[in-house]
């Protein structure tokens, strides 16, 4: 009886925690749901209304009217983002592979290497970055971007890539080269459709790195038209006399949802990609 009641008792604390922790959750975009639909002036409302009492969508007509160049802003996030998961992509799955599979010189001085380019803070690499930027004349291009971008991500992408071909008992793929399959051959077809949902998770890790990041559109690119969304909406939305939630909050809601219907789409393959390789077969 006394089991059954702290099996009660337990269940109803661990569904409380769960609702705490989604409420918690959810509440910011329901938040930036709530304001994109509410007046200017009802924004600064204090205390502030946690429905909008006169529910509107000027703000979003406000987006079509070609004043803020939101889609622009869009645009240039979606191509510099899919650059670089391409990029970042291949070059990890090939690095990854090689730094898993062959045998070296200074392997294990490379794999620290890589590892500790990620502990330098973001903000010590923009002078020189700029600099260089300046002298090769990739400021204001997507490439440029995609480069940063990639440089930034590519060192994780690679171990996690690493991690996931380390799992493939090496076998498998002695046995393919057996029958006649080359080291490449056999890294296609037998290696890496074993590890997509780590490469799945790779490409969303670089995706998510690119399409939030601030600091390198900030510096690198000086040309309105070439900005990304993170820069563009401060530029548009924001100022030092200016702040309008309410089209920030509706630019913010119509761009977020291709990302929730993309993170939909590849939900499985994340979820698999993100524990797979906590185990080595």
């Amino acid at each position: 009886m006394i089991r059954r009641r702290f099996s009660i008792l337990w269940s109803g604390l661990l569904t409380l925690v769960l609702g705490f922790t989604v409420l918690w959750t959810l509440f910011p975009i329901y938040w930036m749901l709530s304001t994109s639909l509410k007046e200017n002036l009802d924004v600064f409302k204090l205390p502030p209304d946690l429905w909008p009492l006169h529910p509107t969508l000027i703000n979003y007509f406000n987006l079509s009217n070609g004043i803020t160049p939101i889609w622009t802003f869009f645009i240039n996030s979606v191509i510099t983002s899919l650059g670089t998961v391409v990029i970042a992509v291949a070059l990890a799955t090939f690095a990854g592979y090689a730094l898993s599979r062959l045998r070296f010189r200074f392997r294990k001085s490379i794999l620290i290497g890589v590892l500790v380019t990620q502990m330098f803070p973001l903000v010590v690499l923009l002078i020189p970055l700029y600099l260089f930027y300046v002298r090769s004349h990739l400021l204001n291009t997507y490439f440029g971007l995609i480069l940063a971008y990639t440089s930034f991500t590519l060192p994780f992408g690679i171990w996690m890539i690493k991690g996931f071909v380390d799992t493939v008992p090496v076998e498998i793929e002695e046995a393919a080269m057996v029958d006649g399959c080359t080291r490449l051959q056999a890294m296609r077809q037998i290696v890496f459709p074993l590890i997509i949902p780590g490469v799945v998770a790779t490409a969303v890790f670089a995706f998510l790195d690119a399409w939030n990041n601030l600091l390198f559109p900030l510096t690198l690119v000086n040309d309105v038209t070439m900005k990304t969304l993170p820069p563009g909406m401060i530029l548009a939305f924001g100022g030092e006399f200016k702040h309008d939630w309410g089209g920030m909050m509706a630019a913010s809601t119509i761009v977020t949802i291709p990302v929730i219907i993309g993170f939909v789409l590849i939900q499985r393959y994340l979820v698999e990609g993100l524990t797979g390789g906590a185990v080595k077969g």
